[in-house]
């Protein structure tokens, strides 16, 4: 998979009445280079039309798109690839359905992060390192601590996720991640490309 540095998932619940495909195309231009469409309570119809809209988004400015847990409307919409957490599908399945596209884990441990890589993971999500609003069912934060054994230990690139403002971001960075992910820090934000601009300025300081 091309290497990326800022990855951000949808979260309309963030941004009430404002345009989905505005906001992530808000995102784009300030920098983000990876787009997740995480939709569990959408009839699954909707969820594919929001897929195939957001394809056509992230075509136009190639950048790469992954769809949550739904991998038969990752393959319809066309999608790079998916993302699985915990409790979803399990890797070897998936490849199995999705070929080479891209595979992406959730993990919340040293033991998950290992097993994801040794089974072929293209990345892994590290989290969440804060506490976080944006899921209901989430785990206690896995701290920074965390994210820096990770750095030791995994060689597949890995994103910081969970929590990860612009005012805790440095230290995020300073524990060892390279990539990072948000949710309500960017598409909640009232300046969206601005906010996805002032996270790269970060990530290239570093």
């Amino acid at each position: 998979m091309k290497d990326f540095r800022l990855y951000a998932i949808t979260g309309e619940q963030f941004h009430p009445g404002r345009d989905m495909l505005d906001v992530m195309e808000q995102a784009i231009l300030g920098g983000v280079d990876i787009i997740q469409l995480r939709d569990k309570k959408s009839p699954k119809a909707e969820v594919l039309a929001k897929a195939k809209a957001l394809r056509k988004l992230t075509s136009r400015y190639d950048v790469t798109f992954i769809v949550n847990d739904y991998v038969d409307i990752a393959l319809e919409a066309d999608a790079d690839g998916i993302h699985l957490g915990q409790g979803d599908m399990p890797l070897t399945e998936a490849r199995r359905l999705v070929g080479s596209k891209i595979i992406g884990i959730s993990t919340h441990a040293i033991e998950e992060a290992l097993l994801a890589e040794s089974q072929g993971a293209d990345y892994i999500g590290v989290g969440p390192v804060y506490r976080t609003a944006t899921k209901e069912d989430v785990v206690d934060p896995v701290t920074e601590a965390y994210v820096r054994e990770v750095a030791h230990a995994i060689q597949i690139p890995f994103v910081a996720i969970g929590g990860i403002k612009l005012h805790n971001v440095d230290q995020v960075l300073m524990a060892g991640a390279t990539r990072i992910c948000a949710v309500s820090e960017i598409v909640g934000s009232s300046n969206v490309k601005g906010t996805c601009e002032a996270f790269i300025s970060k990530l290239e300081a570093k």
